[in-house]
Formats: C-alpha cells, sequence, structure tokens
C-alpha cells in the first residue's frame, strides 16, 4: 500500500495487521507523529523508502515482494498547499499515480487495486448528491488533481483490463490528524486549549464527512469484493454517511460533545473551494454490501477520545504557538 503514513493509511494499516495480512507499505518521508510509526504499526509491517513518482522501483518492489493487492492512497491532499503550490500537488497526485498504475500492468501477479480518489474530483456541480455516473470537473488545483487521477485510474481498467476500482470518498476525520488546520482536530485542540476554533469560511460550505476507520474499512471491502469479481474493475464507488453538514454544523457537533460554551471565529477566508459537496453511497451498499460501522456521533466522540488522550501523553494542555512577527 501507499499512503501509509498519512491519516486513512495509519488506520488501514491497523486493520490489515489485525487481520493477519501480509502489508508492504510504501514510505518516502519519516513521520514519526504518525500512527504508523507512533502506534508501533511500522514494526509489524514490511517497509520499502520510496517515491510513489518512482515507476521503476514501485515495479521492483512489486515484483521482489509478489504483491497481489495494491492500496493506493499517497497523495498531497491539503488544498491550501495545492493553491500555493500546484506543480508539487499535480506531479505527486497525477504521475505518482499513472507510475503505480503502469507498475501495476507490467507485474503479472497484482489482481487487485484500489485507487483512493475523492470527492473533490466531481469539481462543482449544480445537481446534488454526487452519483458516480456524474463527469469529473475538477477546476481548483487539489480537485484537478484528483480529477485526472480517476480517469487515469479508469483508462487503465478500460484500455489495459488493469484490475482497478476507484473510490470517492469525502472529508476524512479521526485520531491520528495532527494538520491542525484541517476542521476537526483544529476545532478539537482549540477547545482544548480554552481557544475559540477557528473557520476559514463563512461556515456555510456543506461537506460529507467520513471516520476514518470506516473509510480503511471501506478499501479492504472493495479489494476483497474485486478479488472475488474480477468484472468490478472499472467500477468506481462512492463512500458516504449520505448525512451532509455545514461547517458550523459540525462545529457546534464537536462542542457540544466536548461541553464547550466557545463561540467558532468565523473568518471568511477560504479560496478556491467548492461550496457545497456531498455524496449518494447507493451503488456501494447495493453492490458491494457496504454499511458503516460508526455513527457520526460516536465517531466524533472516539476522536475527541484520541485527541484527550494524546495530549495527554505529549505533556497535557497544548500551549498556544508562538506568533510570528
Amino acid at each position: 500500500m501507499t499512503g501509509a503514513t498519512g491519516l486513512v493509511g495509519g488506520w488501514l494499516v491497523r486493520h490489515l495487521v489485525a487481520a493477519g495480512a501480509d502489508v508492504l507499505a510504501l514510505v518516502r518521508d519519516w513521520v514519526p507523529r504518525s500512527e504508523l510509526v507512533g502506534a508501533g504499526l511500522i514494526e509489524r509491517v514490511r517497509v520499502v523508502r520510496g517515491d510513489v513518482r518512482d515507476q521503476e522501483m514501485l515495479e521492483r518492489a512489486l515484483g521482489e515482494y509478489e504483491i497481489t493487492t495494491v492500496i493506493h492512497l499517497a497523495a498531497q491532499t491539503t488544498v491550501g498547499v495545492a493553491n500555493r503550490n500546484p506543480v508539487s500537488t499535480l506531479d505527486t497526485n497525477i504521475r505518482g499515480t499513472w507510475a503505480l498504475l503502469e507498475a501495476c500492468r507490467r507485474s503479472p501477479i497484482v489482481q487487485q487495486v484500489v485507487i483512493a480518489s475523492s470527492d473533490k474530483a466531481y469539481g462543482d456541480q449544480e445537481v446534488l448528491p454526487y452519483t458516480e455516473d456524474a463527469p469529473v470537473l475538477g477546476r481548483h488545483p487539489y480537485d484537478v488533481s484528483k480529477s485526472c487521477a480517476d480517469l487515469l485510474a479508469q483508462m487503465y481498467a478500460k484500455t489495459y483490463r488493469v484490475p482497478v476500482c476507484v473510490t470517492r470518498c469525502g472529508n476524512f476525520y479521526g485520531g491520528g490528524d495532527l494538520n491542525w488546520n484541517r476542521l476537526v482536530p483544529g476545532t478539537i485542540r482549540s477547545v482544548i486549549r480554552g481557544e475559540r476554533p477557528v473557520i476559514r469560511s463563512d461556515g456555510r460550505f456543506t461537506r460529507d464527512y467520513l471516520y476514518v476507520e470506516d473509510g480503511a474499512r471501506a478499501y479492504v471491502l472493495l479489494a476483497e469484493r474485486l478479488a472475488a469479481n474480477p468484472a468490478l474493475a472499472g467500477e468506481v464507488f462512492n463512500f458516504s454517511y449520505e448525512q451532509r453538514m455545514t461547517v458550523l454544523e459540525l462545529v457546534d457537533r464537536l462542542l457540544h460533545a466536548m461541553d464547550s460554551d466557545l463561540e467558532p471565529d468565523v473568518r471568511n477566508e477560504a479560496s478556491n473551494e467548492i461550496r457545497d459537496q456531498y455524496l449518494d453511497a447507493s451503488k456501494a451498499k447495493r453492490m458491494l454490501g457496504w454499511s458503516p460501522a460508526f455513527t457520526l456521533d460516536a465517531s466524533l466522540r472516539a476522536t475527541i477520545d484520541w485527541y484527550t488522550r494524546y495530549f495527554a501523553a505529549v505533556g497535557g494542555t497544548p500551549q498556544p504557538e508562538a506568533r510570528r512577527g
């Protein structure tokens, strides 16, 4: 698998290891605070150090380790980073995907490939919720990178018969995400500090949120279904709680769960972001038998508990970061 040091990747490794799978993780950067490293999971998997854009390395790893199932999560996932530096995001998310798919095409024992796309691949559309037959119409840097990667996966399935399926999920949240600019971890940290949580948009953007453990389970289920039914190759699946929420609504849920009366600091600074995005997951339920294992409230409670333990382990209540003057 790729992207093992990321948010979903860490939980996916945990799930696979618990199931007794023999996992090979491609790791580019050493990330000490990732779930993979911090929870000791890296000691229970095999590791190849390298960059997902290195096709020759990928072919060697797939061949030498006799990989049959590939789950591709590696990507630059931060919208703000993509807006500031589109080249690195496009290079990693697009070239990294075609390098992996080409390596899989050249590796005769690869039998299942799952490519993680995103609801951002759909772009801004008038008809909501998104269904899988809607066109991919990304316009901003991150969205375009996911649209392209998504189409590449479908191309390799259609033209070269690579056994690949694509997932499109909304915004992931859960323990292990230490990117404090993201809504859920940033809000939880602010409340623990006794500070008002910051909302970069006007708070009315509508999003589709999915708990990371349900995301990890979805990837595994899709790989298993593809193994049992190779005719699924080329299919695209949305995974969602089908419970759209505004940013303010999600923050209010977190504040309520943490017994906080803090008022959000709504800054209305967001740019190059789609206003309304949410998914229809009926295809995954019908064709894969997928259903989430967690409710939204239970998963938010589990997420809050993770961060409470995390801050206790690293030295108690986090202090505000020094301002740069």
